[in-house]
């Protein structure tokens, strides 16, 4: 996440990361676009969209992911959310970027979910 502070503490959410949706009776189509959170070192959060997340993370752990997470390695996923399409994952993630860090930890620990749905109104 651009220009979010860090922390020397630790994120407190769960050592599950949360992610939508769960379970295998909510299959998320293969052209699902997914906003994503990432812990790095120094607790800071970076935000992005992917069509797969696990192979994006894996990219900005080995360095050829975005230029913040080569400066701030990514620890781990905090949460992610499937997207229907490109431009609501870009809209609902610009709309998370702008947010106080308390404020994306929160919906981070309520599920990204509620947020797209309160951005969908």
């Amino acid at each position: 996440m651009f220009g979010v502070g860090r922390t020397s503490q630790s994120l407190k959410l769960s050592s599950n990361e949360h992610q939508q949706p769960i379970g295998p009776s909510q299959l998320v189509p293969q052209t699902a676009w997914w906003l994503y959170v990432l812990e790095c070192r120094g607790g800071v959060l970076y935000t992005g969209i992917a069509k797969d997340v696990d192979a994006r993370f894996a990219a900005h752990v080995k360095g050829t992911g975005a230029s913040f997470t080569r400066m701030n390695k990514p620890i781990r996923i905090v949460a992610r959310v499937a997207i229907a399409t490109r431009g609501e994952a870009l809209s609902a993630e610009y709309a998370l970027k702008q947010m106080p860090r308390a404020e994306k930890l929160k919906w981070c620990e309520e599920g990204l979910d509620r947020f797209i749905a309160r951005m969908r109104g």
